[in-house]
């Protein structure tokens, strides 16, 4: 099973950006079947980005894909470094179930390698 944490201000849309996000919704996923494991609150706030960035990566708690609206390049940076895959949402209003289900399409069709490499590990 793959951790995903998802950036969203309401548990239903992935429409937060990752430097921003006060809320990230962490599910586990696999072939057949998707669950909420965890709510995490990622309101507090820091003055310095990097502790900023910092605490944001320890929110999402070892996923190993980050899916947001968007996120800055030092910031996708950090997160690919800290081992986990960041991505960015193809609208504003994309539904967090159905990039689950594109991701289930994709593990269950031929992986790319991004996705390989985690499904390895």
């Amino acid at each position: 099973m793959i951790k995903i944490a998802f950036a969203s201000k309401d548990g239903i849309h992935v429409n937060e950006h990752f430097g921003w996000c006060e809320k990230f919704y962490i599910y586990g996923v696999d072939e057949e079947k998707s669950e909420l494991i965890k709510e995490v609150d990622s309101s507090q706030k820091y003055e310095a980005e990097v502790d900023k960035l910092e605490y944001k990566i320890e929110c999402i708690d070892n996923s190993d894909i980050l899916y947001v609206t968007r996120i800055g390049p030092k910031a996708a940076n950090m997160v690919k470094y800290a081992g986990t895959y960041p991505m960015k949402s193809a609208s504003e209003n994309e539904k967090i179930e159905d990039v689950i289900a594109s991701i289930q399409k994709l593990i269950n069709s031929n992986p790319p390698l991004w996705l390989k490499r985690i499904l390895l590990k």
